[in-house]
């Protein structure tokens, strides 16, 4: 990713400060400073954002700033430029917006997150600025605690204790008995988030509130504050308010910070009707409360409104914390893998033996081994279905199984036969590996059983052949049967086995390096080396989209 503050024109907004991007793709994340105009994002090894992944086009879009706004633009992109989940052709951005280019879900920018170190506290006395503050002391002490409360909430950025802030400042506000915060889950359902009583005390069980209420303000996104039941004809079939005997009710959503409209185009700032419902703020009494003034509810909107922005904010340090300890975690389960995958190359008089693996994560799916027994010297190489952890797990558990089956000196195509039944029976979903395992004895015989793999080269005098012999990749049908074939090597003669990693390595244009290419360099290669400044020279910088791993075996006599 290059961002070269000399090309194009500066970016800096009317702040003084450059925005950010906060790029995330998978388990991986960067922070990137938007200092230049256009940023340009795509799969080509040129741009400022590189996104390796073939939905991605190699010229996908552009952030441009004019007037201190940013915006994002497509390029006449294949699958599209998205911000916060609808496709866009330009979009002016707003502090949080979500982009996706192309691939959706597995890698996408947040625009300029908020952090919750923003001076709310300034913000706060600007939201109030304009309204009608009475002389009476009730108002005077509401709008005390208002301050109070903006100014805790502007240096905590903890969630639950944003959270207990909220729920004191409000009960000490309504002079309510209870109050709650409910948050919303990822499928879409609500969650008591927190729960406190006047005295100061948690509470956790939210049966006897009035459910109707909280879920009518959720569907309608609208405010409901009751201040005395007993004279609303229509709240006396609520269960809960009349088995409760609840008396005030105050149900306020809990919204996602708005878009704040320009004077060129006021239809930018979404209502309040339309903002995405992130919680719901509920307080009840058993006592009516016919004092909570137009002041007073002005200044519990206007917390309620903060107090989103803020539980925003937290929850992104939140996530940015969760991702720094998911990093350190992956680097030591990678650490582990390295150690249990570390081969061991055995020295036999009639063979030798190299291997190499390139992987695109921390961890990958990609193994290789080699044992020798009196059968002769055996090579491993496998690549189990996707990436990261799940991949890497299962790469581990059938590194053990092979190399303790190869111990005991099993049949090769009973290895895979066990392999497969211990895949299918398990119900690992749609995971499977393709396999190839080589057997070469001292008299030049190879037996192999290849499983769903690239097939391998066998190079003899720089003509590179071919062997055909294959079966299904195991963990797709528990009931497939498994054989093996021979060939005969001749002294001089090498074995190369690679992943499909580096036949469908992939540059700029979105080419692939294909099995022409593989065959013409290993044709005239001398050592695995020359195979990988290949992929090298071929990709010119642009990321592997998979684990790349050759093996390579030279047949002495």
């Amino acid at each position: 990713m290059s961002t070269q503050a000399t090309r194009g024109s500066a970016a800096e907004p009317a702040s003084g400060l450059f925005p950010t991007l906060v790029y995330v793709h998978g388990s991986d994340q960067r922070t990137i400073t938007l200092d230049h105009s256009p940023f340009t994002v795509g799969r080509k090894v040129d741009k400022d954002l590189v996104i390796a992944d073939p939905r991605v086009s190699r010229d996908h879009a552009i952030i441009v700033s004019d007037n201190g706004q940013f915006a994002v633009v497509d390029q006449g992109s294949k699958h599209g430029t998205f911000v916060n989940g609808e496709r866009v052709d330009r979009h002016t951005l707003e502090r949080n917006d979500r982009l996706e280019f192309g691939v959706r879900d597995v890698a996408y920018v947040i625009f300029h997150p908020q952090h919750a170190s923003s001076n709310t506290a300034r913000e706060f006395l600007s939201q109030i600025s304009g309204m009608h503050i009475s002389t009476e002391t009730t108002d005077l002490e509401k709008l005390t605690l208002f301050l109070e409360a903006a100014r805790k909430l502007n240096t905590i950025g903890v969630l639950d204790e944003i959270l207990v802030t909220l729920l004191d400042a409000t009960l000490k506000l309504t002079r309510a008995e209870r109050g709650y915060v409910f948050m919303k889950n990822d499928d879409g359902g609500m969650r008591l988030a927190a729960g406190r009583n006047s005295k100061g005390e948690a509470l956790l069980d939210d049966k006897t509130i009035s459910h109707s209420i909280l879920d009518d303000a959720l569907k309608s996104n609208s405010e409901f504050v009751i201040t005395d039941t007993s004279e609303s004809l229509d709240l006396k079939g609520r269960q809960s308010i009349v088995a409760y005997d609840l008396r005030t009710v105050i149900c306020i959503p809990l919204r996602k910070p708005q878009v704040q409209a320009t004077r060129d185009s006021e239809a930018a700032a979404p209502s309040e009707a339309t903002a995405e419902v992130m919680g719901a703020l509920y307080v009840d009494s058993r006592f009516a409360s016919r004092d909570i003034s137009s002041v007073s509810n002005d200044i519990l909107r206007a917390i309620a409104t903060e107090a989103a922005s803020l539980i925003e904010n937290a929850r992104l340090v939140q996530a940015e914390e969760s991702a720094r300890r998911y990093q350190q975690e992956l680097a030591i389960a990678a650490s582990m893998q390295q150690g249990l995958m570390a081969v061991t190359i055995p020295e036999v008089p009639f063979a030798r033996l190299a291997g190499r693996n390139l992987s695109c994560k921390e961890i990958g799916g990609d193994f290789f081994d080699a044992v020798n027994t009196e059968d002769g010297l055996t090579v491993v190489l496998a690549d189990v279905s996707g990436k990261g952890v799940s991949a890497a797990l299962l790469a581990s558990t059938l590194q053990g199984m092979i190399y303790s089956q190869l111990i005991a000196r099993m049949p090769l195509a009973e290895i895979v036969t066990t392999v497969n039944r211990f895949f299918t029976q398990k119900h690992l979903g749609e995971k499977y590996a393709t396999v190839i395992i080589a057997r070469v004895r001292p008299d030049g015989e190879l037996e192999y059983v290849n499983c769903g793999h690239v097939p391998p080269l066998v190079v003899s005098s720089h003509t590179v052949n071919r062997p055909t012999h294959g079966n299904l990749p195991v963990g797709l049908l528990k009931d497939a049967t498994y054989e093996s074939d021979r060939v005969r090597l001749k002294p001089g003669d090498r074995l190369v086995m690679v992943t499909d990693g580096v036949t469908e390595a992939e540059n700029a244009r979105g080419d692939f390096f294909e099995d022409s290419r593989l065959e013409a360099v290993a044709a005239k290669s001398e050592s695995l080396d020359d195979i990988f400044s290949a992929i090298a020279n071929f990709c010119s910088g642009t990321p592997l989209s998979d684990d790349c791993t050759v093996v390579e075996l030279l047949y002495t006599g």
